[in-house]
């Protein structure tokens, strides 16, 4: 029984080490923040690339779309690591609730016609695979946007 209760207390400070640790590891912006259109997708399943045909248009300017894109990515805890919204490229960091990990994200604001072309790419920087985590936060900011606008 001894030896249980030393390995569980063993774990237990393994695993808030780590949690400690991946909400502080440094996410360098010359290594993170990145053109969307230029990256070859990565050969894991931990991203989610969307350029060119890929790529949402809002039917919103490129200003009113970066102030949305703000607005939704501080709504979700999202932290700029380089860039501005208004700028019209910027990455962010967003880090999962219980363990921290870290997740980059890089977007570009691309002026199509009235519109606004979104370009994204979302990736984990720990793992293999993200379990579909960068997808969903995708999916969730450009629907949050879209309401604003339209489709």
């Amino acid at each position: 029984m001894r030896v249980g209760l030393i390995l569980f207390a063993v774990g237990l400070a393994v695993v808030l080490a780590a949690a400690v640790w991946f909400r502080v590891v440094p996410m360098p912006a010359d290594t993170w923040h990145v053109e969307p259109a230029d990256i070859t997708p990565p050969g894991r399943p931990n991203h989610d690339l969307r350029v060119g045909a890929r790529a949402p248009v809002l039917e919103a300017s490129p200003e009113v779309a970066a102030a949305m894109l703000a607005d939704v990515a501080a709504s979700e805890g999202a932290v700029i690591i380089a860039g501005d919204p208004a700028s019209g490229h910027v990455t962010y960091v967003v880090r999962s609730a219980v363990m921290g990990f870290p997740d980059a994200i890089s977007v570009r604001l691309v002026p199509v016609g009235d519109g606004t072309r979104i370009e994204m790419f979302s990736r984990a920087r720990f793992g293999y695979s993200d379990m579909g985590v960068n997808t969903a936060r995708m999916d969730r900011w450009i629907a949050a946007m879209r309401a604003q606008t339209g489709p």
